[in-house]
């Protein structure tokens, strides 16, 4: 299976943690515990991948008032999919990454879709990733998160590549209808070896007592031998015994990387 899309509003997972391994990227929801008033989610996902073409494109939503601004933004990416996976496909990384996000900026500036937000109940946030070749991209509205995980920017304590962003959203309160539409668009560099990326929603780090308060202690979560299903539903278990009430989705996997990253010029002469 290289396509998988979900939606709270299908299966909620309130008190019900949930993982499953889409072959290399594991998948993580929970919906909140109703013992802190939770009853519904509005969270929802899609990956995509090809190892053939060496790509993954992930999303993470997190809708409120209704799942509805969720699910509009899922199905405007089902049905332009074999566009977008024709676009990743592309043999240079830059032509690929170029091409995708002038697609996804105008699907989501599109008259179409903007008069489709108008009707809908609620708002969401939206972070999509795409990793081709040793690069990735991403384009967030609102306050998602996505970290990337290596020992070389550990050491200099980065961790985080975009930045939560309030009062951003997609829906009947819709960022691409302002005069100005506001997101942040970013490009990496993974470094050699072994990277991970980590994509949540933000009930992973609003949870009481905060078990996840920055991206340290998720990194530090991960142990090598162990398989990463395993600790994604640690990840989400603690969140549920610390009585977390809002829904959480997780999308993680590794990419190993071969070729030397960018040093400075004068690394290993001083």
């Amino acid at each position: 299976m290289t396509a998988f899309s979900w939606v709270g509003s299908q299966d909620d997972f309130v008190d019900c943690p949930d993982v499953i391994q889409l072959n290399h990227i594991v998948v993580g929801r929970y919906g909140g515990n109703s013992t802190a008033g939770q009853s519904k989610n509005e969270d929802g996902c899609l990956v995509w991948f090809s190892r053939e073409e060496d790509w993954e494109l992930a999303m993470v939503l997190d809708a409120h008032y209704s799942a509805e601004s969720a699910e509009i933004v899922l199905e405007l990416f089902r049905q332009e999919e074999n566009a977008i996976r024709t676009l990743l496909a592309l043999p240079a990384v830059h032509d690929a990454f170029r091409a995708l996000e002038e697609k996804v900026l105008d699907m989501f500036r599109s008259a179409e879709f903007l008069s489709i937000c108008r009707k809908v109940k609620g708002e969401t946030a939206c972070l999509i990733t795409a990793r081709k070749g040793r690069y990735v991209w991403w384009l967030s509205v609102g306050d998602c998160l996505l970290y990337l995980f290596h020992p070389e920017l550990t050491r200099m304590g980065q961790y985080q590549l975009n930045q939560r962003q309030f009062y951003e959203w997609i829906g009947q309160v819709n960022t691409f209808a302002q005069e100005v539409p506001c997101y942040s668009i970013g490009r990496r560099e993974l470094r050699k070896g072994e990277n991970r990326l980590f994509l949540t929603t933000d009930g992973l780090i609003e949870c009481p007592g905060a078990p996840y308060p920055d991206p340290v202690r998720v990194d530090q979560a991960f142990y090598e031998g162990v398989p990463a299903a395993d600790t994604v539903h640690s990840i989400l278990e603690t969140i549920q015994k610390s009585g977390v009430r809002d829904s959480t989705t997780i999308i993680t996997w590794n990419i190993e990387v071969t070729r030397d990253a960018v040093l400075p010029s004068d690394f290993g002469k001083e």
